[in-house]
């Protein structure tokens, strides 16, 4: 069995509180403590680079039904536009499946989590996730505004019985956790209400949208479910949405509650525009109540195209579609909408939200409370994630943005003001400690004697962009994946899930719903193992009992 030795690098690990030159033994997949006899089969030379755990990315769209229909909705954007593509459409794609991981193990990152599955889509998203290679995966189940909950709730069925059909829906999707968006809207929006807010009421359902989000949040918490209910807000992107965000943080009421890409939330209403940033107040809200975990959702300039299950926000966004095309659905549970769009320098709003999703970065006190996302695509690429450290990292660089950027936009934020600059700790606190105990994930972001072998090692640069882009060395359970931004062999992580226990009497309600809605039978939509085309494809997270 092959021993390996990492020799003589810097070795950050803030789980451990290890910064300091020294050793990592990898056996087996594990990393081990320094053997007696001091042997090891292949050892690499890693003096003067910086060796961390391999990162972990808690929210990037990069399966599922959204992202298949933009790869489809601009073909001008990967290999199928040619005229005769050697194969099918989807398979070459840009950014496909089998580009997504070795770009991003190509940066360091072993582990990323696809946040928004509905659950009768959930099957072919892993099919995706196993053709995604090197990383391992991890998807978040969506509910809050599906028709069977909310008869539950307007029923008044209670806790016991929405706490079993969530179970249920977990091991049907095999999933990582749950989301809720725009909780109740998709709903309302098919009763042709156009807006809705968090003390907003379903038609028909008689129930609240805070009324949505604590029903979930109290079943995630009943269930030990390790990752907190992951929200997406209500009002996404309107100025005054600060209030939105601050309003739902209130809502926790001192329970664990994960809130994503706020950046998008973080929009006054100061100055003759009437859009002004507002993350300072986040921070400040975030950073007095520690029970709560955001993740930004970074804007970076450049084309993109922004993907959401927010039936009802992207309905609204289509106006603002760059280039002049888009969908919009209007399905079971949420629907989504699929919305073209080009983040300009020369925009004032669109300067102001990249200099908000810094601020928040900066003016969030505690790292492990606040995670590194773009909400790829939706802010940006993936591939944009070592610029956004370089500007985090560095002041300096920092002030040469701001000055190339509408000076009227950078005059309605903190963002010129502010000094602090991330350290390597930090950095790799907010992307492999804190992700990986958010997530559950017990052997993952850490360096420590029996932790998998998922491991990146950088040459220490002073251009933080250019080392963070193509790690020297990237290790998966202990197999060298990249050496020198070049991809090796190619293997396939599992995709983590969590298998919560249940009363199965909801199994037998769920049948029953489904024959007479849908005259299907319910396993249709349910992910067996056996259908997936990988050995051993899934890794269970435990729930805590």
């Amino acid at each position: 069995m092959s021993r390996i030795r990492l020799k003589g690098g810097r070795v950050i690990d803030p789980a451990n509180q290890r910064d300091s030159v020294g050793d990592v033994w990898i056996e087996a997949g594990r990393i081990i403590a320094p053997p007696a006899d001091g042997r090891a089969d292949t050892t690499h030379d890693v003096a003067s680079k910086i060796v961390m755990a391999g990162a972990i990315d808690i929210h990037s769209h990069i399966a599922g039904g959204n992202i298949n229909t933009a790869r489809l909705l601009l073909p001008e954007e990967h290999k199928a536009a040619s005229q005769r593509p050697a194969h099918a459409p989807l398979s070459n794609a840009g950014w496909s499946t089998f580009q997504n991981g070795c770009l991003y193990a190509r940066m360091g990152f072993t582990t990323v989590v696809e946040p928004a599955v509905t659950p009768h889509h959930a099957l072919h998203a892993h099919f995706e996730l196993a053709d995604t290679p090197i990383i391992d995966k991890g998807l978040l189940c969506v509910l809050g505004n599906d028709d069977f909950l909310l008869k539950l709730m307007r029923n008044k069925e209670g806790p016991a019985s929405v706490r079993d059909y969530v179970a249920a829906t977990l091991n049907a999707t095999k999933a990582l956790g749950l989301k809720v968006i725009n909780a109740g809207a998709a709903t309302a929006f098919k009763y042709n209400q156009r807006g809705f807010s968090l003390d907003d009421i379903v038609p028909f359902y008689g129930v609240s949208s805070r009324a949505i989000v604590e029903t979930l949040q109290r079943a995630v918490i009943d269930l030990g479910v390790p990752h907190p209910l992951h929200v997406h807000c209500n009002n996404l992107g309107i100025p005054g949405s600060d209030e939105t965000l601050v309003e739902t943080i209130k809502a926790a009421r001192g329970m664990p509650l994960h809130l994503a890409h706020i950046q998008f939330y973080a929009y006054g209403q100061e100055g003759e525009r009437k859009f002004s940033s507002a993350a300072a107040r986040i921070a400040g809200a975030v950073n007095a109540t520690p029970n709560v975990t955001v993740d930004v959702g970074q804007v970076m300039f450049g084309q993109t195209v922004t993907v959401s299950s927010d039936v009802m926000r992207q309905f609204t966004a289509r106006s603002s579609a760059r280039p002049k095309k888009s969908v919009i659905f209007d399905g079971d549970s949420n629907g989504g909408g699929v919305v073209p769009f080009n983040y300009r320098r020369d925009s004032f709003y669109n300067a102001l939200q990249w200099a908000a999703g810094l601020e928040l970065f900066l003016l969030i006190n505690n790292p492990a409370q606040v995670f590194f996302t773009t909400d790829h695509p939706n802010g940006a690429h993936y591939t944009t994630y070592p610029e956004v450290f370089a500007l985090l990292m560095s002041r300096d660089l920092r002030a040469e943005w701001i000055a190339s950027l509408p000076k009227e936009a950078m005059a309605m934020t903190t963002l010129p003001s502010l000094t602090r600059e991330y350290t390597l700790n930090e950095i790799a606190l907010m992307t492999r400690a804190a992700p990986a105990k958010l997530l559950g994930l017990k052997d993952r972001g850490a360096l420590g004697y029996g932790m998998a072998a998922d491991i990146a090692v950088y040459d220490d640069l002073v251009d933080r962009a250019r080392m963070f882009r193509a790690a020297r060395l990237v290790f998966k359970d202990g197999a060298l994946a990249v050496r020198d931004g070049g991809v090796l062999g190619l293997t396939y992580g599992k995709a983590h899930r969590l298998a919560p226990g249940y009363d199965a009497a909801i199994d037998t309600r769920l049948d029953r719903y489904y024959d007479d809605l849908y005259g299907l039978p319910r396993e249709m939509f349910s992910v067996p193992e056996a259908a997936i085309f990988r050995d051993d494809p899934f890794g269970e997270v435990a729930c805590a009992p």
